[in-house]
Order: structure tokens, then sequence, then C-alpha cells
């Protein structure tokens, strides 16, 4: 199956709209709007202005004055996922914009009360997700140009220059590389349920009828039509594992767009939720909305609905801490995108079936793709050491306290995990997912 060749939407009999999953572009929403209505001209001015509102300490005033706009007026699931992307980026600044030692306790009713509701509209917690920051926020330059990072911009920034758009640009791109392995991993499910439910009809037609000779040529049809849904899962994992490979090849641009003192010291406090914060340890108090403050996690590749498919196709058994976190972090995404990663869940189990099948090229193909997620964590684990690790070191080093969110999230992420613990789990339970321990090239591959 070459690079651009594509499964038939007629062979998955699964609508990837109903996902709000595009063949094209995965989980990324495709023409996101770029501009909402006029009644929310003062939403669009703040969150497109947001860095030198920031830089000026003006933010927090101005939405202080904002009126409650009613959200009412929004029309169709792309100018509410703008609506929640710009409602997103101004709670952000507006927390954040006196750094770590000075962050928002309460949120004011006019920020608060429509975020809460366009939130409710969507399925989305009122904070700013992975959903929003990447798979929204972006436009092509050159609408008739390609999806590359030359051609795109971000919708909205946050201080920090190239290195902010950089940083969600190329996670944008890492998402479009996974696009191609969604389609697959669903092909793939269809074909496990489809191998399996023939196999378990030979086995029962065989046992109720003793298997007479007349029979023996209908079994021989259907034993062909099962072997015929292991080429195709052979042909599935293929496009997953390359996927997988593509996806870590447009991460490594993350090296030259985006510069870690920037990321550490400017961007990534902007990231940062209001659950096991050390910065925030009481949560945020949304005016108007709830008595008690809230608990939310920050925006983090932990809730990137790609990653986790591949390791619900897969089969990768994380320990409990890192399940239960990974499955807290499907809250952060859309419902639709939620509902991809179950069903693909509750599919047979690949590892087992190809592990019954007795097949030396499946289980190449099966731990080519493992390898190929193992291979990715890795580089997430030696991203994280270079972008927070070290730039935090250096930071208590040079004695800078004030620099960025200095020490306060260097052992908790922006989620709330502990990064670098954390990466090393999920990488090592995948590792463990292999069936074969040996080294495996792309030159064994069908």
């Amino acid at each position: 199956m070459g690079d651009g060749e594509r499964f038939p939407r007629s062979a998955l009999q699964i609508d990837l709209d109903c996902f709000f999953v595009s063949e094209e572009f995965g989980f990324i929403l495709e023409q996101p709007a770029t501009d909402l209505p006029d009644y929310y001209r003062v939403w669009m001015g703040l969150a497109s202005n947001l860095t030198p509102l920031i830089q000026t300490h003006q933010l927090r005033d101005l939405v202080n004055e904002m009126p409650v706009l009613s959200p009412h007026h929004l029309k169709g699931h792309r100018e509410l996922r703008l609506a929640h992307l710009a409602l997103g980026f101004i709670t952000m600044g507006y927390v954040w914009q006196e750094g770590q030692h000075l962050p928002a306790q309460t949120l004011p009713k006019s920020l608060a009360l429509p975020y809460w509701l366009v939130s409710k509209r969507l399925g989305l917690p009122p904070i700013l997700t992975y959903a929003d920051s990447v798979l929204v926020n972006w436009r092509l330059k050159d609408p008739t140009g390609d999806m590359e990072i030359g051609n795109l911009e971000t919708l909205f920034s946050f201080p920090g220059g190239e290195s902010c758009k950089g940083f969600f640009l190329v996670s944008l791109l890492v998402e479009r590389a996974a696009s191609s392995g969604i389609q697959a991993s669903l092909y793939v499910c269809l074909c496990l349920y489809l191998s399996l439910s023939l196999s378990l009809s030979i086995y029962c037609i065989s046992h109720t009828l003793r298997i007479s000779l007349c029979l023996i040529g209908a079994f021989s049809v259907m034993n062909a039509v099962v072997t015929c849904d292991i080429i195709s899962i052979q042909k599935g994992l293929y496009k997953v594992g390359q996927s997988l490979r593509k996806m870590k090849e447009i991460f490594e641009l993350m090296h030259r767009h985006v510069d870690p003192t920037a990321f550490h010291g400017t961007l990534r406090i902007f990231f940062s939720g209001w659950r096991d914060n050390p910065m925030l340890p009481g949560g945020l108090l949304y005016e108007g909305i709830v008595e008690e403050p809230m608990m939310l996690s920050g925006g983090s590749a932990a809730q990137s609905s790609s990653i986790q498919c591949f390791d619900a196709l897969l089969g990768i058994c994380h320990d409990d801490h890192a399940a239960s976190f990974l499955k807290r972090m499907r809250e952060y995404m859309l419902p639709s995108h939620r509902q991809l990663i179950e069903t693909l869940s509750g599919c047979p189990p690949l590892r087992d079936f190809i592990l019954s099948c007795s097949s030396p090229s499946l289980c190449v193909n099966y731990d080519s793709c493992v390898s190929a997620l193992v291979n990715l964590r890795s580089y997430h684990l030696s991203a994280v050491t270079r972008y927070i690790t070290v730039p935090g070191h250096r930071a208590r080093a040079m004695r800078c306290p004030l620099n960025g969110v200095g020490s306060a999230l260097d052992e908790t992420g922006t989620g709330g995990s502990s990064p670098l613990p954390f990466l090393k789990s999920i990488r090592d339970a995948t590792q463990r997912a292999l069936i074969s321990q040996t080294h495996i090239t792309e030159s064994t591959l069908i």
C-alpha cells in the first residue's frame, strides 16, 4: 500500500464525520473559523492582542471592564470552537499576567460565564486545552498553498514570540501526520471484528455439524476471507507505523522552531492549569458559576486524542497511576474524540489476535508500530529534558527566581503530572508490549 493510498470509506463502515475526524487532517479542525460575529469583537480584540496587553499589564483591567456577552449568537461548531479558543487564551493571560507570584484567584463573571456556557455546548472544560491551542489555532497564509510550517500562522499567541508560534504549529503538524494512522486504526479495528466473527462461525459450524465433506468447500472460502483480513490488518498496521514515524520526524522540528529559554522562561506558565499546581493550590474561582474554586488541568500532550488512539489500538497497558491520569485527560477532549478512543478500546485485543495467528509477518508489523511509538515517546522525554529540566537547572543556578515559572513547575507538568517519571512510565509500558525484542527494520515490512 503506497503512501498516497487510502482506505475506502465504504470499507470502514464508520462515518469519520460523526467523530469530527477528517480523512486528511485527523483530529485537526479542517478550515477553522478565523473570526466571530461583530457582537464578539471585544473577545477577538483581546485574544488577538494578548502579548502587548500582558506585557503592559493591561489585560486584567480590560477583562474586568468587559460586558457579559451571551454566547447564543454563535452559530455552528466552528464558531463555538473559535469562541472557546479565544476565551481560553484570554483566561490564561488573565490568570498568569503577573507571573507565578500573583496569579489571579478569581475569574470575573464577564469572562467566566460565557466561557462556561460555550464549554457546556462543546462538552469541554472551561480552560485552554490541547484541542483548542493546537487543533483549532491555525490558518494558512496562502489558502492555495500547502499545509507546511512556512505557510501557517496561529490565530492567537502568548508572549514568547516565534517560539510560541513554533510550538503550536509543530504540534499541529505532528497531529496532521497522525491522520493516516487514525484512519488505518479504524480499518484494522473493523478487520479484527470481521476476522474474529468469521473464525467463530467456522468453529461453531464445524462442531455443530461435525464437518461433512460437502461443507469443506464453504469452510475453505470462509478461511480465505479470514486470511485476506489478516493481510488487510498487516496493511493497516504498516500505515500506522508509517504515521508514527512521520510524527516523530516532524516533532524533531521543535528544536528548530522553539527556543528552550523562551519556552521555559516565558511561554510555559501560560499553559499551566489550576489542579495539582503549587502556584494555585486552591484552584480558580469562576465568578457567577460555582461557589467553590474549580480544579482543572492545563493543556498537555497527554490530551492528544491521536496518541491515545494508538495506545488503544495496540493494547498498551499502562500502570494504574499513568492509566488513571491518561483517562482523566480524555475529559479535556471533544466528546466525539473521546468516543473514538473508546471505540478502539472496545475493539477485540489486537495483540492477542496476532499471537493466536502464528503469523511472523503480522508480528513484525505490530512490533514495528510499537517500536515507532516507543521512539516517539523517547523523543518526547528528550524534549522535556531540553525544554524544562535543563533550563530549569540553569535558571536556578543563575538565581533567577522571577524568570518565568522558576522552579514551580519543574517537578510538575502543566497537566499536573510529574513529566519525566510519567513519560518514562508510559514509554516503558509501550516497550513491554513488543512481541519480539529484536530490532525491526523497515525492509522486513510488507
